[in-house]
């Protein structure tokens, strides 16, 4: 069931929201060459918790950490540990966070050191992607033009676009209906309406687009090793647009 937020409710998950946006610029200034996944986790879950809030990952569904920091070829859900950045890594951290029963989520990708061209662009695009999902949504507009939109784009100049994960609605609980693919045939799905919050989260990749779960269950990787970057927005669905509350 997909639930429509009052002003209030949406009020709660902007709070949620601002500390998930503030947690991203606070690892941003501090992610280096050197230091370890797993101390990038300990930065998120010390903002997090010093907000007065709660990792909303952290034991979901038996995941082990407050974030998950997915290196070059891992798209999404790389445990932390002891691996070590080096130059050159692309770094995906996705979070989630829980104020007073709300829940806010966010994803950013991270280049370590001086980047290559390649992997420049490819977190550039991942980051438009987004940009170009939300170009013109407003209520009214067809669920799926959100993927045709990522997809378009992201192909258009490249780049492979994951099928295996997608976005979601958000409220009390972290994941919501409806779940809201990168990719689709416009004009199609559900249409859209005012006061449904959504994360759009385009998972890119430099190859094929086809991924792999290891055996821990969690860390997908890209099935021919290629690099894979990943950007998240928590968002409110408007009469005339979208509200974005995680930037």
């Amino acid at each position: 069931m997909i639930s429509i937020k009052s002003e209030k409710d949406i009020d709660g998950i902007r709070e949620s929201c601002k500390i998930v946006r503030d947690t991203l610029r606070f690892v941003e200034k501090r992610i280096h060459a050197g230091m370890t996944t797993g101390e990038v986790d300990r930065l998120a879950y010390e903002y997090i918790t010093g907000c007065g809030a709660i990792p909303s990952c952290l034991g979901y569904e038996g995941y082990p950490a407050s974030t998950c920091v997915s290196v070059n070829e891992v798209v999404v859900h790389g445990i932390p540990s002891e691996r070590v950045l080096k130059e050159g890594d692309v770094v995906s951290v996705d979070l989630c966070v829980l104020k007073n029963g709300w829940q806010g989520d966010g994803a950013r990708t991270f280049l370590i050191g001086t980047p290559s061209e390649a992997d420049k662009r490819l977190v550039d695009v991942t980051r438009q992607c987004f940009f170009e999902a939300i170009d013109g949504l407003k209520a009214g507009s067809p669920l799926y033009d959100i993927g045709y939109r990522v997809q378009t784009y992201a192909e258009s100049n490249g780049f492979g676009v994951v099928r295996s994960f997608t976005g979601h609605g958000i409220g009390r609980e972290m994941h919501e209906d409806p779940s809201v693919p990168n990719f689709g045939k416009k004009g199609t799905g559900m249409r859209l309406k005012a006061g449904m919050v959504l994360c759009i989260e385009p998972m890119i990749t430099a190859g094929d687009w086809r991924v792999v779960t290891l055996p821990d269950g969690w860390t997908s990787v890209t099935r021919d090793g290629s690099k894979a970057a990943h950007y998240e927005n928590t968002v409110v669905i408007r009469e005339d647009g979208v509200e974005i509350l995680t930037v």
